[in-house]
């Protein structure tokens, strides 16, 4: 049994849902990320997704975007997020981490390659934002074969067709965006994404995981009412930004939020 599939089940057990922290890999620096990513584990964490920086994030708002151009100007790529994630298995050897970006990194490096190197430093999945299935055979294919999960978005906008595709590919947990635009705008709908959340369900038995528009505690447990996990991003990165002066202060900003999510999402499913 995959890492993922053992955090759901172990979820599942004790009435749960599983807490999904993005930030992007380097961001500051390599050190900040990886000392995070324990962290947040610490604070409740079940799955961690580490950004891939990429020049052109056409699917993120201007949070992740500055982000990811923080990052690639402090050095970091697609090799020094692997080896962040080498680095975070020396000590646990329980957290699924997701890598979440862009196809061009992948590709430049070799899908063969790319999904080995990965899957030796302790990858669980892979969602590439900007390949659909109908067009990832290959892809898919081979992260199958090195044991990563190929995981895929849906959206507020997808048909039944669409739905339909990700579900036969889709290993790990299916993304909801739970908003139409980029990451980190709008307000959230609750009621739509329930009705959404129960026409996806038919299709498949993968756990759900609701993102984009995740600010605070009260959002995460409403999400947690309705899908099997809750992802926030934008929200631990403005912790990053707000104290770019003391990275101390950054990673506690993280840890008290998330704290704070997972202490309301028990309360409304326990």
């Amino acid at each position: 049994m995959s890492r993922l599939d053992k955090c759901f089940k172990g979820l599942e057990g004790a009435k749960q849902k599983a807490l999904i922290p993005f930030i992007t890999a380097g961001d500051p620096d390599a050190d900040f990320t990886l000392s995070c990513m324990h962290n947040m584990v610490k604070a409740g964490a079940s799955i961690i997704e580490l950004g891939v920086p990429f020049s052109d994030p056409m699917a993120d708002g201007p949070v992740i975007q500055q982000a990811s151009e923080r990052a690639l100007a402090n050095g970091m790529s697609l090799k020094g997020v692997i080896e962040i994630v080498r680095a975070f298995r020396e000590t646990d050897q329980v957290t699924p981490v997701i890598l979440m970006g862009y196809l061009n990194p992948i590709e430049f490096m070799g899908y063969e390659t790319f999904a080995s190197t990965a899957a030796k430093a302790g990858v669980d999945g892979v969602l590439t934002v900007d390949i659909p299935p109908e067009e990832s055979s290959d892809l898919i294919a081979t992260y199958k074969q090195h044991g990563l999960a190929p995981i895929f978005l849906l959206s507020p906008t997808s048909n039944e067709s669409r739905i339909k595709k990700v579900s036969a590919v889709a290993q790990g947990y299916i993304y909801y965006v739970s908003l139409k635009g980029v990451t980190g705008a709008g307000h959230l709908q609750l009621d739509d994404i329930k009705t959404k959340i129960q026409n996806i369900k038919q299709y498949t038995s993968l756990p759900i995981a609701i993102g984009f528009g995740v600010k605070n505690a009260d959002i995460a447990a409403n999400i947690a009412k309705i899908g099997d996990a809750v992802v926030v991003g934008s929200a631990l990165i403005n912790c990053i930004t707000d104290h770019s002066e003391n990275q101390s202060k950054g990673q506690q900003a993280i840890s008290g939020l998330l704290s704070e999510m997972r202490t309301a999402m028990d309360a409304v499913t326990k």
